[in-house]
């Protein structure tokens, strides 16, 4: 695999490595974005966070923001099949923001990326409402990715706060474990503003990426829309290959 960049900014060690065409961003080694141009999905957990978007018709979705950008693996999907008219992205990282648009292409119409703390950007925030946010915040420790923010009921209720009456939010998470721990799950008062709860996992990964809608939904519903995209059919050798559970709410 060819390291395409390499710079240590204090104690953090910055990569892009590429294997064909596919570019992967690294941080202190652990493993942030994955993203090809030419194809539809990546086969690991950066899929889980955008497939969400087709719970809903993607025009309904025209206010986006990604919390945690990365390599912006997640932005150049969401711009691909969704194209919301506004797309915004925070990040805390400028070396992260940098590579996302050198190395990863992220740029168009309707986006916006901020470099900003995301949990001081979200309280701060008095902008029209979302109806996608995406919660992907992690950092790394001891080589291992990590959660930067813990999904208690005041997060919850800040990123509710951000969304609009008919929205979602898909939030990852490190494990079921985390998920279910979570105030997403364990707190009543942030259970009752949703209609519809999923978990959404992969076989290559660990991750449980939860997925809270305020209007009810089917994973039948989310499959019939994948499955008239044909990149995207989970039917297809190289579709999108997830596992879904539906969530008490």
């Amino acid at each position: 695999m060819a390291v395409l960049y390499q710079r240590r900014v204090g104690d953090t060690l910055y990569e892009v490595r590429a294997a064909g065409g596919t570019r992967r961003l690294y941080t202190n080694g652990v493993f942030h974005s994955q993203y090809h141009p030419a194809r539809a999905v990546s086969g690991s957990v950066w899929d889980l966070l955008w497939l969400p978007a087709f719970f809903q018709p993607p025009q309904e979705l025209r206010r986006v923001l990604v919390l945690g950008v990365g390599g912006g693996a997640v932005i150049r999907h969401l711009q691909r099949y969704v194209q919301p008219a506004a797309l915004v992205g925070v990040e805390l990282s400028p070396v992260h923001l940098s590579l996302a648009r050198r190395f990863f292409g992220v740029r168009g119409p309707g986006l916006r990326l901020e470099c900003a703390d995301a949990v001081d950007w979200v309280r701060r925030y008095r902008g029209p409402a979302f109806d996608l946010i995406v919660d992907d915040l992690f950092g790394d420790h001891q080589g291992e990715a990590q959660r930067a923010v813990y999904a208690g009921a005041e997060w919850v209720g800040r990123l509710e706060a951000c969304l609009s009456p008919r929205g979602l939010i898909v939030s990852n998470f490190a494990s079921s474990l985390e998920l279910d721990t979570s105030a997403y799950r364990i707190d009543a008062r942030c259970r009752r503003h949703f209609a519809a709860a999923f978990r959404l996992s992969t076989p290559q990964n660990h991750n449980a990426v939860g997925v809270f809608l305020r209007q009810s939904a089917s994973a039948r519903q989310l499959r019939r829309r994948l499955t008239a995209i044909p990149p995207l059919d989970p039917r297809r050798r190289h579709g999108l290959t997830y596992r879904i559970r539906t969530l008490a709410v």
